[in-house]
């Protein structure tokens, strides 16, 4: 039997086999997930922001899709928690609390559909001493694998299933398990001959005010009609051209919004994002009335109580069409907590070395302390390591 031949030190072979050894590298399948520029991950705070979220007692699900990233952001009485997880380019986030699992978007081609479940617990080991686990961090438990063109955007559970807008396919997707993905629900207005026109983005379908069902549901888009000028094309027409589409009558019901995003439900009302005016506020008998200019791009949006959470984005020079009623200088990236009566802001988490926000989700602290990585006082290598190691479900998944 022929001795293995040990590769010099330095040679490729060596190189290769000390590779893929971070775990945020392995469960994101991203080389750069080992490597996040804390430049990013640097935040200040404005107002009562943590007092906020400390009375509120949640934990705040943040993602940031061109710095590809995900944030927890809590106050639990031990004081103030930032924790990330590494994820290409996050956008869509939906909280599946029958099944205690959080969806993620990760919108690159091909698009993956992440789960992420807080771990309970560590599976007992004679092959290493195991310390005991901090908290209920999310980890993820599935990731699925979804072709690029669907151009996943938000994510919402309409009744018990998940569904996502499709932007590329202009049209609501069922994202049920062990079931092909294919449009459920399109507007009438990408319809030719009375088939859906599902070929390329026409309209920038982009959120979901999630209701019982689809019928129940509404939808906001860029524009109501299909032409020859697309979104993502310079002489695409944005200003005042955003609708809301009714799910049940499939027409639009509120005119005059300027590139509208994360339509939400609250107090029996459909609130959503102009993003282009930095607005937030809700829809009455067809017309949108701002509650707070925000100080930004205007995407992300959930409630907790009588509590808006709005997310804001500095205005990219590329997408500076989009956003014909912001000032791009005084434009930043955060989130903010603003009282629904009043349109005050509460407080406020910037990011001074960050650029979009794409979606806001309130969670229990009961559900999650976090993700593992943590901002400021970083959680020990060796705790790390037995996380990923030896973790375990609350329930058998």
């Amino acid at each position: 039997m022929t001795a293995r031949r040990r590769a010099p030190r330095g040679a490729p072979g060596s190189r290769a086999e000390l590779a893929w050894r971070d775990p945020a590298q392995v469960a994101s399948l991203w080389k750069q997930a080992a490597s996040t520029d804390p430049r990013l991950l640097h935040h200040t705070v404005r107002g009562d922001w943590w007092e906020t979220l400390s009375r509120l007692g949640i934990v705040l699900i943040v993602s940031r899709e061109y710095e590809h990233l995900l944030f927890a952001i809590a106050a639990p009485p031990e004081g103030p928690s930032i924790t990330y997880w590494p994820l290409p380019h996050p956008s869509g986030i939906a909280l599946d609390v029958k099944r205690n699992i959080l969806y993620v978007a990760s919108t690159r081609s091909p698009n993956q559909l992440y789960e992420f479940a807080p771990a309970a617990g560590l599976i007992a080991r004679r092959d290493r001493h195991i310390r005991p686990i901090d908290g209920r961090p999310l980890l993820p438990a599935r990731a699925r694998f979804l072709p690029g063109c669907l151009y996943l955007h938000d994510l919402a559970m309409i009744g018990t299933i998940l569904h996502g807008c499709s932007v590329g396919q202009n049209a609501i997707v069922r994202l049920r398990d062990a079931e092909p993905v294919r449009p459920v629900w399109w507007p009438r207005c990408v319809e030719v001959r009375r088939r859906p026109e599902l070929r390329r983005n026409h309209i920038q379908l982009n959120s979901i005010a999630a209701g019982r069902n689809l019928r129940a549901s509404y939808f906001t888009a860029s524009s109501d009609r299909i032409s020859t000028r697309r979104p993502g094309h310079p002489n695409y027409p944005v200003d005042r051209r955003g609708v809301l589409f009714s799910g049940a009558t499939r027409e639009p019901v509120a005119f005059g919004l300027t590139r509208p995003h994360s339509a939400r439900f609250h107090a029996g009302q459909v609130w959503l994002d102009d993003s282009g005016y930095g607005d937030v506020g809700f829809v009455e008998e067809g017309r949108f009335q701002a509650v707070a200019r925000m100080p930004g791009w205007t995407r992300g949006l959930a409630f907790h109580g009588e509590v808006a959470f709005v997310g804001t984005s500095r205005v990219l020079p590329r997408f500076r069409r989009y956003a014909p009623g912001l000032e791009r200088s005084s434009s930043v990236c955060g989130v903010h907590a603003v009282d629904t009566r009043s349109g005050r802001i509460l407080g406020s988490l910037l990011w001074p070395g960050g650029n979009q926000i794409f979606a806001v989700e309130p969670v229990s602290r009961r559900f999650t302390t976090g993700f593992p990585f943590r901002v400021g006082r970083a959680a020990s290598a060796t705790k790390i390591r037995d996380l990923f190691y030896a973790f375990s479900w609350e329930t058998d998944r």
